[in-house]
């Protein structure tokens, strides 16, 4: 993969290759569905865009981090909007709030984040006249990875949405793995000049570096992940009863929290009763999660569908073996039998194997660890992802479309 020798946080290399582009102030706007989400994939990209003298406004549903969005010397504005809402009077009112924002602010490029900022932000940028409008789709989310009967009913509307919404002259979709990509080139949805494959949100290698798993105690298999049933956690749970009743000794701990606007979100009951029956530990939402992978042994993520995952980024980073499910986004970070196993979607009795395998070997582990470091420092890094985003920035001035 291709990328400039750029590094971040240093953007003054970019800043000259502008040049008088740049002389003009420009602002950019994210439009983001919740503050957290921002602020744990997006941070970096924002703080490049600061660094190179940029206006950064983050609009978005403000709960935890509005302070700290403030601090970064970002704007925040707050949405009213709810993920999972599909009342017809609060999204008109949703698109409204967007609409009303965009013409306040007269952004010279917006930055929508996941599926509904780019449906409402680029019906919204149309009508507000916004010169430069990037969507960027962190995987097809549910209504792509679940069978359910309302899921499929959607997906059709959705992707000739995306044909109207997505091939106007003035507007940049970012993916984040090949078979998303496929996706909308098959269905000529989206040009190829207009599609943009950045490896995800990228990992901070600095942060999340590779240290000798620990030796006390008994093996340790982590998931970190919104508690939701198309993450794979049901496959977790059935996998580590497979594996106990088979006598193996080791802890999964399950890592991250429910997320009551998915539809695929599981009850804390849920999760609770799991936990008090001895399966896996429940430890909920961790700020910080590089403690977690210095205390792990293996990664477990089997999605059913990912854009490009950060925790097994981050997993791998750390140096440890990984496994997740053959399926888009996750089969970009793990090579079958290099650094983890890829197991069938679905498949807990499979999922038990390969991690039987892990827990039986800790050469394997190491070697695989290994490897995965390797893998996200040539092709996952943050600085990788930040480059390329930029570059995006620069591409879209240097078409006149800002000027």
């Amino acid at each position: 993969m291709a990328v400039l020798s750029l590094g971040y946080p240093d953007v003054s290399g970019l800043v000259g290759a502008l040049g008088v582009v740049l002389a003009k102030k420009t602002k950019i706007l994210f439009l983001v569905t919740e503050d957290w989400y921002f602020w744990s994939h997006r941070l970096p990209i924002a703080r490049a865009a600061r660094d190179m003298g940029k206006d950064v406004v983050v609009a978005t549903r403000l709960q935890k981090h509005a302070n700290l969005i403030r601090e970064e010397g970002f704007r925040p504005i707050s949405l009213s909007w709810k993920r999972k809402s599909i009342h017809p009077a609060r999204e008109l009112f949703s698109f409204y709030e967007i609409l009303k924002i965009y013409r306040q602010e007269k952004p010279d490029i917006v930055h929508h984040v996941a599926l509904k900022p780019v449906i409402y932000g680029t019906i919204a940028a149309i009508f507000a006249g916004i010169p430069g409008v990037i969507n960027a789709l962190a995987g097809m989310g549910f209504v792509f990875a679940s069978q359910r009967i309302k899921a499929r009913l959607v997906r059709p509307f959705l992707l000739f949405l995306f044909r109207f919404l997505l091939q106007r002259k003035n507007t940049w979709l970012i993916v984040q793995n090949p078979d998303d990509r496929e996706l909308f080139l098959s269905r000529d949805i989206c040009s190829r000049d207009r599609i943009i494959l950045i490896p995800g949100s990228g990992v901070d290698t600095a942060k999340f570096q590779p240290v000798p798993e620990p030796r006390n105690g008994v093996p340790v298999i982590v998931m970190v992940s919104r508690m939701l049933w198309d993450k794979g956690v049901g496959e977790v749970v059935e996998a580590a009863k497979i594996l106990k009743d088979k006598g193996y000794k080791f802890e999964v701990w399950l890592v991250g929290s429910p997320d009551p606007e998915n539809p695929a979100s599981i009850l804390e009951k849920q999760l609770l009763d799991w936990h008090d029956s001895g399966l896996v530990k429940y430890l909920g939402y961790q700020e910080d999660v590089s403690h977690i992978w210095r205390q792990a042994h293996i990664g477990v993520l089997p999605s059913y569908r990912e854009g490009l995952p950060k925790s097994l980024l981050e997993g791998a980073a750390s140096g440890r073996p990984l496994v997740t499910t053959d399926t888009p986004g996750c089969r970009e970070v793990v090579r079958d039998g290099e650094n983890g196993f890829l197991v069938p979607v679905r498949d807990a009795s499979a999922l038990a194997d390969a991690l039987a395998k892990l827990l039986e070997d800790r050469a394997l582990r190491h070697k695989m660890g290994e490897k995965g470091r390797r893998i996200v420092e040539k092709e996952f890094s943050e600085q990788i992802v930040v480059e390329q985003t930029i570059n995006l920035y620069q591409r879209i001035l240097e078409k006149s479309i800002l000027i």
